[in-house]
């Protein structure tokens, strides 16, 4: 499930059950909009557990009755396992406190995604950076790292043959345009799915991957 500055959650009517994503998954995607204050950041991360736990707990227990279901959407609602916060260099520190607030009251797992040194900045306020379990630098995706996520996440391309020279050089131009970097190899792919929509083609070349580079604004590599 995902939230932001739009908020988007799942249709929750007992007819339409929660996604298989959901049910695997149970994490909800917070992107924090640039103008944000804690009330906002709050009213948003407690609408999306709130609606994560209501639709999982509608999908696995349907024949509760509606006293029971009433917990499902509790601000500790049992059902929303993790939390991961996207730009979170866009917080300042009264809202990181307010994420923090929702762990400590909620028991949700959290994952903070920013620029490096956001840790620095953490690290400025004990009670925050108390909470902080380990910090992960995501280093630039190697060939065969990319090459290994493009197959796993994206098998709709065809990118898993890597012994299939058409797939190589597709491969490597994906790599040489984006440096490893994993969002924009996200961006990248979504365009290239684009150009293989709009000119009814089935195999991505790497023709295909400079058409979809020359789509998109991307800085100097």
């Amino acid at each position: 499930m995902t939230g932001g500055s739009r908020l988007r959650a799942f249709r929750l009517t007992e007819s339409i059950p929660a996604p298989e994503q959901a049910l695997a998954s149970r994490s909800i995607v917070y992107t924090p909009a640039v103008a944000n204050t804690p009330r906002t950041v709050d009213k948003g991360v407690t609408f999306c557990h709130t609606r994560l736990s209501w639709g999982i707990g509608l999908t696995l227990y349907p024949s509760e009755d509606l006293d029971a279901r009433a917990g499902f959407g509790d601000a500790n609602g049992p059902f929303a396992e993790l939390l991961i916060v996207d730009e979170a260099d866009r917080l300042k520190t009264p809202a990181l406190e307010q994420l923090r607030d929702h762990h400590d009251r909620t028991g949700i797992g959290l994952i903070l995604i920013g620029m490096p040194g956001i840790e620095k900045r953490l690290a400025r306020y004990p009670q925050l950076y108390s909470r902080v379990g380990f910090v992960h630098h995501y280093r630039p995706l190697s060939a065969q790292e990319q090459a290994l996520v493009l197959a796993r996440h994206w098998p709709g391309l065809g990118l898993g043959d890597s012994s299939d020279f058409t797939t190589s050089e597709a491969v490597a131009a994906i790599t040489r345009i984006t440096s490893g970097n994993f969002r924009l190899t996200c961006r990248l792919v979504a365009q290239v799915q684009r150009v293989l929509d709009i000119n009814h083609l089935s195999v991505v070349t790497k023709e295909v991957v400079e058409a979809a580079r020359e789509s998109l604004v991307i800085g100097v590599m």
